[in-house]
Order: structure tokens, then sequence, then C-alpha cells
């Protein structure tokens, strides 16, 4: 198992800045980083509230270990050679992954809870808790929220809606996951990094 290092939130956005700038660059693109940096928590949220990255700025360290993992998955000569699987451009790896879980800004909200200390004694200490007040979904409601500054591709918008896989959602939804994955490799693709990210990086 990998070890989990924890990051300084400056190095965090420095790092998801430059990758995003050096590779997305369509319109609107420069709307939506100015919303990432200035109007939302983007840089300071979470990731989950007590799972992978629960922590200030584990959103965005998430999306940046999602970027790395999808771009070393569609690296692999297997993938590439065998699946098939090839042709995407720096612009379309860089989008889907650091945007993926954007569903998350404004999302998690710091709150107390009393519990007891290494002395047995209470004490109030923070915690996250959801409160949505976009209630939209979860990779439907980043698709959303990108196409508010920027056009995706289906692909990307298929890739970024189906993110959680096989995780999320009813029967129903099942059924599309897996046709989403069939006709739309970069889905599948951008799951598999998410799970890689979650589970052996966070």
């Amino acid at each position: 198992m990998a070890e989990k290092i924890q990051r300084s939130a400056e190095e965090i956005k420095a790092e998801f800045i430059k990758i995003y700038t050096e590779n997305i660059k369509r319109d609107g693109a420069d709307r939506l980083l100015d919303y990432l940096t200035n109007k939302c928590d983007f840089f300071t949220a979470p990731a989950s509230t007590k799972y992978h990255s629960a922590y200030e700025g584990g959103l965005a360290q998430h999306s940046l270990n999602v970027y790395h993992c999808l771009k070393a998955y569609l690296e692999r000569e297997r993938v590439q050679e065998t699946y098939g699987v090839k042709g995407y451009t720096d612009e379309q790896i860089a989008l889907v992954a650091l945007l993926h879980d954007i569903c998350k800004t404004d999302f998690y909200k710091v709150d107390y809870r009393n519990a007891k200390n290494e002395q047995g004694q209470w004490e109030k200490v923070p915690y996250y808790r959801i409160e949505d007040s976009l209630p939209y979904g979860h990779g439907e409601k980043s698709v959303y929220m990108i196409s508010g500054f920027m056009r995706l591709s289906r692909e990307e918008a298929m890739a970024i809606r189906w993110h959680m896989g096989f995780s999320y959602g009813d029967v129903n939804d099942r059924n599309n996951i897996g046709r989403a994955f069939e006709m739309f490799p970069l889905a599948f693709a951008l799951s598999t990094a998410d799970m890689e990210a979650s589970y052996f990086l966070e």
C-alpha cells in the first residue's frame, strides 16, 4: 500500500492551477478557474466527511491524485494496444480528472460535537457535515456545474457523470453505467482512476 502523504494547501493549489492552465484551454476555462479559486471553497474543501481525503484541501488533492492515476492508466501498453483505448488529448484528461468532483464545492461544512479526549474529558471537536444547497446528484451535478462555464463533449460528460461506477445509484443506474462504460472508454478509465486514488493513495 502506498504511503499517504498530506501536503500543504498551498502546494496542492499551485500544482492544480499549473496542470489546469497548461492543459485546459477551451472557452470558459478561465472563468471556471476563477470560480474555483475565488468564489467557492474548492481548495479548502475535504473530499469526504470521514473517508478518503477528509481534511482541508482534500478535494483538490483527490482531484490531482485522480489526474495522475488517469494519465498513468491511459499510458499503459495493454490499455492502448489490447483494449484500444487511446487518442485522448491532454485537455480531456485534465478536464475530466481535475473537475469530476466539482460537485463537492460548498458541500461540506465544519461543525462541532462533543467527544472525549485522551484524558477522558469531554471537549468540542470539529467534524465535517453535508449541507447540499444544490441537490442535483453527484456526477450529474459536476457535469451541470462545469457546463455553466464551458462546453463538454459527450464522452467527457459521460465520464464525469458515471465516475462513481457501480458503487452509486439503483439498479437502473447500474445498467446505464455498464452501457456507458462500453460506449465511452474514458468513463471506465476515469472510474478506475477514481478508485485507485481513493483506495490506494488516500
